[in-house]
């Protein structure tokens, strides 16, 4: 077995793999588009393509392929052979510069919220040379962008790579007013992925969960997480072979895969990478959500990924580390000594100031029809995003805002009274779980994002909100004499601080208590994704997305059509399956079962045993009105699932399966699972929680 070092990134074309096989001059360009965005001319791109074709080549690829994430959220990719005909009966290879640099899928048949007409097919992949190429199943994988012929972004990245942009010039002009001047700002990201491990054989015989991706019937298990005894305890050996085996995939691809352990609920387990680059960080997650679903084949298993395959335990979350950095200086570290504190609170105060100010965006951003199942239960957060900042952090913000702190030097030593934040440390705020938002020592844990979702949206959020909030301290502070700017620059922190204090929480999200007082501060509750997919296109976040040049007003509609279209057909699988699976898998067993009840009471009582037959005939009649229930809730739902079906108005056919449709899913739902605990075991016609969630 190679050593562990000599295993990492073996499949990526590295910058290390970059300098081995690209002249000095042409690594030396390519090293300036990545890092400075300058533009490279054909003659370097060609360079660049032969090498790459070199090294995949030698490492057994035989395709390329531009892979890239359409507005559907997952990944596409086209695979084109580096053999080409020579005209003799024989072949050559070829990968030109042109071939590397853009492609042309068809853009039609993807996603586009009415940005592409199906007559306007033509759509062009552009190369992105800031996140690696990697080789996968025998094929070159450049990871590209991807927009329509007028250039309208059709993707998940285009937006998310501008957001980066303005958030690099921003966050630098407010640093160039602290005396730096760094290359490149980048937010980084941590995605922490949870998911679920169950046996292949049970996984196909529910055909909710084949087809949903999550148990629409399914009544609690014998055993929960009560006992609170997965959670970090012995991975079981045929899971402790997967993870091996996954680690080792993900490696190779350069996936710096550090953590993995038992999560809460069982069969339940999570991966964490070490903080990488936004941009790349994105790709290594889909990769990651990829290669675990095909790994766990290998090993007669199934992963789920859907936030609430089981319902009354945990859902999975996929939670998101974000941190600005400049160089080797995280933006977010409140760092060891006094002379980063002035700078630090700047920060942090732009992410209170666009976290308040566009709490509703980022709801929007986790919203999914999964998601909807997870949020405010579990260990899940809450929907209300609220920011928890931890004792040590709220007591510095609460002395910015009582004009307890006060500045005596030109770079920013605070002085606080006491020496609190000079002295605070990675990881000394409590794991407020019930908050969406919450500081953790050098960065923001954003926790509502679901397990499945692409994380591009939420930190497409986060960039473009931080970056406006930073563009309006750089506005006011821009040309402060250097003497007083100091002073200036806290007064600014404190009004900006008093303005979005209500977006502070540190309590319990769950209460009822928090509902009642998140309404009387103003906080958004959007409490589904119908509530809250809308927000997409509110007058104030377009005016946020033109102005930062991160989206167009069309760019954003679409993207708000494609969200809401997802949303209904989402929702419509589900009714339909519920139905379906109602009416001619769970009615069928429920009534043999009370036939062979039945006919058990009426040979015994034949026998003239007729006294001893209670119990059998409470159960009888239990499973009588129990059927009676269940055919009244299949009416009940199909009646509701043809009328949101009717609807042509996505946003009003969005509001009717979340507000009238999914009730009564769950009304059906209750009336067969009840049936599961008087059903015998040999009639239920599917494998139960006991047996999904509990193998060896």
């Amino acid at each position: 077995m190679a050593d562990l070092t000599d295993r990492f990134g073996t499949m990526v074309f590295s910058e290390s793999v970059m300098q081995d096989y690209l002249p000095k001059d042409v690594y030396k360009t390519l090293l300036a588009t990545i890092e400075e965005g300058e533009p490279l001319n054909l003659d370097v791109a060609n360079a660049v393509a032969h090498a790459m074709k070199t090294w995949a080549l030698e490492h057994g690829a035989t395709h390329y392929a531009h892979w890239f994430q359409p507005l559907s959220g997952i990944t596409s990719e086209k695979h084109d052979s580096f053999l080409e005909p020579a005209g003799n009966g024989t072949a050559i290879t070829k990968f030109t510069g042109k071939a590397l640099i853009q492609g042309e899928p068809d853009a039609s048949s993807f996603p586009n919220g009415g940005l592409r007409a199906t007559f306007e097919a033509r759509g062009y992949t552009a190369w992105d040379p800031t996140s690696p190429a990697f080789i996968k199943d025998e094929v070159l994988c450049i990871p590209t962008a991807f927009c329509g012929y007028n250039g309208e972004a059709l993707d998940k990245k285009t937006p998310l790579l501008r957001s980066m942009k303005v958030l690099d010039t921003q966050a630098k002009r407010v640093l160039a007013l602290f005396g730096k001047t760094p290359k490149r700002v980048v937010p980084s990201v941590g995605l922490e992925q949870e998911y679920f491990l169950i046996k292949k054989d049970a996984y196909r015989k529910r055909r909710d969960l084949v087809i949903t991706g999550r148990t629409l019937f399914g009544a609690p298990p014998c055993k929960g997480q009560e006992l609170e005894e997965h959670y970090f305890g012995a991975i079981r050996p045929s899971v402790s072979k997967y993870m091996k085996a996954l680690d080792d995939e993900l490696w190779a691809l350069g996936i710096p895969a550090k953590t993995k352990h038992n999560e809460v609920a069982p069969c339940q387990h999570e991966l964490a990478p070490v903080y990488t680059e936004l941009n790349e960080g994105i790709d290594n997650n889909m990769l990651v959500m990829e290669k675990m679903k095909l790994v766990a084949t290998n090993f007669d298993l199934t992963c789920l990924l859907h936030e609430k395959p089981f319902e009354g335990i945990n859902g999975s979350g996929k939670h998101n580390n974000w941190s600005i950095s400049a160089g080797d200086e995280n933006l977010l570290d409140p760092g060891d000594t006094p002379l980063e504190n002035l700078q630090f609170v700047v920060f942090l105060t732009a992410v209170i100031e666009a976290v308040d100010k566009y709490q509703d965006l980022l709801r929007m951003s986790v919203a999914s029809c999964g998601n909807d199942h997870r949020l405010g239960a579990n260990e899940a957060p809450p929907a209300i995003i609220s920011i928890f900042l931890g004792d040590q952090l709220t007591e510095v913000v609460q002395k910015i805002m009582d004009g307890k702190a006060s500045v005596h030097a030109t770079h920013g030593v605070l002085d606080l009274g006491a020496d609190v934040l000079p002295n605070l440390q990675q990881d000394n705020t409590d794991r407020n779980r019930t908050s969406p938002f919450a500081f953790t020592g050098n960065k923001f844990e954003f926790r509502a994002v679901g397990s499945e979702a692409n994380p591009s949206d939420p930190n497409l959020v986060l960039d473009t909100a931080v970056a406006e909030a930073l563009k309006g301290f750089a506005d006011a502070l821009e040309g402060t004499p250097e003497d007083d700017f100091a002073e200036k620059a806290l007064e600014y922190c404190k009004q900006k601080l008093i303005e979005h204090r209500r977006i502070l929480f540190s309590g319990d999200g769950y209460s009822d208590e928090w509902q009642a007082e998140a309404e009387r501060r103003g906080l958004a509750n959007l409490r589904t994704t119908a509530d809250a997919l809308s927000a997409m296109v509110a007058p104030k976040n377009l005016a946020l997305w033109q102005s930062m040049g991160v989206l167009t007003e069309t760019e954003a509609f679409s993207r708000y059509e494609v969200k809401l279209e997802k949303y209904n057909k989402l929702m419509n699988i589900e009714a339909t399956t519920m139905i379906r699976e109602a009416r001619r898998t769970y009615r069928p067993a429920i009534t043999a079962y009370a036939t062979k009840v039945a006919k058990g009471l009426e040979t015994i009582r034949a026998a003239g045993a007729d006294a001893a037959m209670q119990c059998e005939q409470n159960t009888l009649n239990k499973l009588c009105n129990g059927i009676t229930e269940i055919n009244e809730s299949i009416k009940a739902l199909d009646a509701v699932h043809q009328k949101a079906e009717a609807l042509l108005d996505a946003q009003g056919q969005a509001n009717c399966y979340a507000h009238e449709v999914n009730p009564a899913m769950e009304t059906l739902r209750a009336a067969v699972d009840a049936m599961e605990e008087i059903v015998a075991a040999d009639y239920w016609p599917v494998p139960t929680y006991d047996d999904i969630l509990f193998y060896v």
